[in-house]
């Protein structure tokens, strides 16, 4: 069995258990993203286009995307949780089973925002890279990517925490505009200890 298909296997498990820390991180921290999207959108203005949410999950973040003005599409490689995001209903949104590691031969078209909340982070190392050529091809000139990932800590080791260093080796050619510490008040153990950080990243 190859390590992509062991990644999504495990990907679509948690989905089934109901163990799913990316959503809680994102119900908490739901305040910091708010102000992380309004910086965004201010910069992109009144008309901010099309917005690529990889790794979409069950849809969590396309009605703030698309509050603000973008037009969202999310791709996700789990069937049930696709499903469940266009359940939702959000309008200016759609949302397609996909691999985010080959997401220029999905035919989507272009984008001038990228939000990834834990998807690079769930990848090998050759995936990464993947996701990294893929939105490449479909930035727009002056595309931003916005990234929450995990530190590399101890805690970890196991799910294979991010460097800046890999987040710019998969995204060569973009610049890194900042790095910020996530906030990690009231997630609670173990994700208090995960080194979350919030990467931008602009197309020039």
């Amino acid at each position: 069995m190859r390590g992509r298909d062991r990644t999504r296997i495990g990907y679509a498990l948690a989905y089934r258990l109901g163990l799913t820390p990316w959503e809680h991180h994102g119900r908490v921290t739901r305040s910091e993203f708010a102000a992380l999207l309004d910086r965004e959108a201010s910069i992109h203005g009144r008309s901010p286009g099309r917005a690529l949410d990889p790794g979409c999950g069950r849809g969590q973040y396309a009605p703030a995307l698309a509050a603000r003005g973008w037009e969202v599409v999310g791709v996700d490689c789990v069937p049930r949780a696709v499903e469940a995001a266009s359940r939702k209903g959000v309008p200016g949104a759609c949302f397609v089973v996909g691999d985010v590691t080959s997401l220029e031969a999905a035919g989507l078209g272009s984008f001038n925002f990228f939000l990834d909340v834990g998807c690079f982070q769930g990848l090998s190392p050759e995936q990464r890279l993947g996701e990294g050529r893929g939105v490449s091809e479909l930035a727009n000139p002056g595309a931003t990517l916005l990234m929450l990932a995990l530190g590399a800590t101890r805690m970890c080791s196991v799910v294979g925490g991010v460097t800046q260093e890999e987040v710019e080796a998969a995204f060569p050619g973009w610049e890194v505009v900042s790095v910020d510490a996530a906030d990690t008040s009231g997630l609670g153990w173990p994700l208090t200890t995960t080194a979350p950080r919030w990467y931008r990243l602009r197309r020039p």
